[in-house]
């Protein structure tokens, strides 16, 4: 009676004992899962904000890209027997290449250049080499102009990066081309008989030799011809076997196209687009092509 009696107690004592260690576990459980809820509410806010800032960033960057496009000028200009075409493909949104056509009196002035580097780095200077080109050009042939457009670049305290640029200035009256060719890869004039011209006079890459002196050269489009320009990225372009495109293929493909200057363009950059395949590109793509009526307009 007494054994049973003490094993009663006991066990009214063991059910009534307060489970000390278990409450404290699941009060620094509870606790901890506060503050890991804080953190993530956080973590999860800054999150948020970061693709706010993100997204806002690349807007930023499509409208400085679409800027620059609308600031090289129209992709087709029409001036008589004489068409225009080009484009602009940037390997990071915003291009090192640039393109700019603006009319001058009976002259349609044109040019293509290449600032080192790529991305937002080159793009910031692209406004300040267009606005250099407009104005140096304005009174002066395109060798004065890239004279002086080199004197202000080497001049200039922010050390601006070195740039190639092919300038020209077609007179619609006469069809004579008057160019400058500034470490550029030679423009082509392709001849309605087959025949290539390669335009390569001129002098060193701009933003190099402050003192530098530039020649130029003049070339007369037939009715039928045509000037193709280009930036490095067509030529340097790499396939999966590590081929580059170079200037046969260039060649090749634009004497291959039908005979109007969007057909010739687009077949260079499809072309040079299929050479490529899947493989990744690593430099901006600027091509520009003048043709010349076969009939005067």
């Amino acid at each position: 009676m007494q054994v049973e009696t003490l094993s009663a107690m006991r066990g009214h004592i063991d059910n009534g004992r307060r489970p000390v260690g278990s409450e404290v576990v699941h009060t620094e459980w509870k606790s901890l899962q506060a503050i890991l809820a804080s953190r993530n509410s956080a973590l999860e806010e800054e999150l948020s904000q970061l693709r706010r800032e993100h997204d806002e960033l690349r807007r930023t960057v499509y409208e400085a890209a679409h800027m620059q496009r609308r600031l090289c000028g129209s992709r087709q200009l029409r001036r008589g027997p004489y068409t225009l075409t080009s484009e602009l493909f940037p390997v990071r949104h915003v291009s090192g290449d640039f393109i700019s056509a603006f009319d001058q009196g009976t002259n349609l002035v044109f040019a293509i250049g290449d600032i080192a580097g790529k991305g937002l780095a080159a793009g910031m200077w692209f406004t300040h080499m267009v606005g250099l080109i407009r104005i140096a050009i304005h009174d002066s042939a395109p060798a004065a102009a890239l004279k002086a457009i080199n004197r202000e670049l080497c001049n200039t305290e922010f050390a601006p990066p070195l740039t190639s640029l092919f300038l020209a200035s077609l007179s619609l009256e006469t069809g004579h081309i008057t160019y400058g060719n500034a470490g550029h890869p030679p423009s082509l004039v392709l001849r309605e008989s087959g025949a290539v011209e390669s335009l390569h006079i001129g002098g060193p890459i701009l933003g190099a030799v402050p003192a530098a002196e530039y020649e130029a050269a003049r070339v007369r489009l037939e009715p039928g011809d045509s000037l193709l320009s280009y930036s490095d990225g067509i030529v340097e372009c790499r396939n999966s076997r590590g081929e580059e495109f170079g200037t046969e293929r260039l060649i090749a493909s634009a004497g291959q196209a039908a005979n109007v200057s969007g057909g010739k363009l687009f077949s260079v950059l499809g072309t040079v687009e299929d050479f490529a395949g899947a493989g990744r590109r690593d430099d901006d793509f600027a091509v520009l092509l003048v043709r010349r009526d076969e009939t005067e307009v």
